[in-house]
């Protein structure tokens, strides 16, 4: 390296120490790559809050939806790497590697990591008149009756979307597939008896389960939920393909200083361990991620784990968003 190659690294690094040791000196902008009101805004939402307050420094959240979350991680993709925009993307940000096959970013080279947020199990629910009365008879049910059945989702590349793919491999059997243009308006449709069946986050079922207004099934986590005891895990079903979490995680753009991304890392680990942030994510039947996932190392593993459990998937069903 020359003298003035070795004198330009210098002067990089000490402005990106200059600029971790001020930040964070005005607003952060948080993209949620979907509505408002849905589950993952729900989530970006309350850890935003937390996270304002130890940063010192409101975090804003701006809603961007489109293309299944796409269309919010490219902005990020080409914000400035100044650690004053990131990104909260689900599992989403693993599945559009291979379902999107004309993406505007690289995956795996347009983001830093900060950590993961959450991983929210999902539920198996259908119109709260579905003949069915448990999971076992809804197996059976929905084996002999596909041919007349709707199965709704929030659009190609939703936690819904995904859930309802593995649940039709699961049982071998396809269904009529219902896309809608985000979580709130499928739900209705669910609720208003217009569409059969659903899988989704528990972060948007939770309430119309505890309501009544639909009928509750299985849950998709490794173990039963404290929320619903009574509803067994797609293993106990003998669905154990149907095993799947919606993990959340908080990227910034690529090139953001590390001193920047441990700091917003740490202020999130503060966020997540709060217990007021722990009671409210119970009460939507999910739980905050631990500290030693909420880094930037949990995250990148996490995201490169998953798009190499998911390509193989969507390539089977052969369903491409593009």
């Amino acid at each position: 390296m020359t003298r003035i190659a070795t004198a330009a690294a210098v002067l990089a690094l000490a402005a990106s120490g200059a600029l971790a040791q001020g930040y964070p000196e005005r607003q952060i902008t948080l993209i949620v790559p979907f509505a408002a009101g849905g589950p993952t805004d729900t989530v970006g939402r309350l850890v935003a809050e937390r996270m304002s307050a130890d940063l010192g420094q409101q975090i804003i959240v701006e809603n961007v939806g489109g293309a299944g979350g796409t269309v919010g991680a490219a902005r990020v993709a080409g914000a400035d790497a100044d650690g004053y925009t990131m990104l909260l993307y689900h599992i989403g940000m693993a599945t559009s590697e291979t379902l999107y096959r004309n993406l505007p970013y690289e995956t795996l080279e347009a983001f830093e990591y900060v950590g993961l947020v959450t991983e929210v199990p999902m539920t198996i629910v259908a119109r709260k008149d579905f003949e069915p009365t448990d999971m076992a008879g809804l197996i059976e049910y929905v084996k002999a009756n596909a041919d007349t059945l709707t199965l709704a989702n929030a659009g190609i590349g939703a936690a819904s979307q995904l859930c309802g793919m593995l649940f039709m491999q699961a049982l071998e059997v396809p269904l009529v597939t219902v896309p809608y243009q985000g979580t709130g308006p499928a739900m209705t449709d669910l609720v208003g008896g217009q569409v059969d069946l659903m899988c989704d986050q528990s972060t948007n079922t939770t309430s119309q389960i505890q309501g009544g207004t639909i009928k509750a099934y299985a849950v998709t986590s490794p173990a039963r939920l404290d929320l619903f005891p009574d509803l067994p895990t797609v293993a106990e079903a003998g669905l154990p393909t149907l095993e799947v979490g919606i993990w959340h995680g908080l990227y910034t753009p690529k090139g953001t200083p590390a001193e920047i991304n441990a700091r917003l890392s740490q202020s999130l680990q503060v966020a997540l361990a709060d217990p007021d942030v722990a009671a409210q994510m119970a009460a939507l039947g999910t739980a905050p991620s631990p500290a030693a996932d909420a880094t930037p190392e949990a995250l990148k593993a996490k995201l490169e784990a998953e798009i190499a459990r998911w390509a193989p998937v969507i390539e089977a069903a052969g369903v491409y968003a593009d």
